[in-house]
């Protein structure tokens, strides 16, 4: 497994600022914040998947041209 991209570590940022923004929306019985948290945690978790599969194609990408090379 390679390292993660930016897609992936954005992703996961904007999951945990979500998980924290529907918390405290909760909390403080704010529906909006509470809203926009569930709406961060979700666009993270797409973000999150999108930059593994590009990651994941990429290599499988530079596994079959190290196949083809040997």
């Amino acid at each position: 497994m390679g390292l993660p991209n930016k897609d992936e570590m954005e992703g996961k940022w904007d999951q945990a600022k979500g998980t924290v923004k529907e918390n405290v929306g909760r909390a403080a019985g704010d529906r909006e914040m509470e809203s926009e948290g569930a709406a961060d945690r979700a666009g993270g978790n797409l973000r999150e998947g999108f930059g593994t599969a590009r990651r994941k194609v990429g290599e499988a990408v530079e596994d079959m041209g190290e196949d083809i090379g040997h």
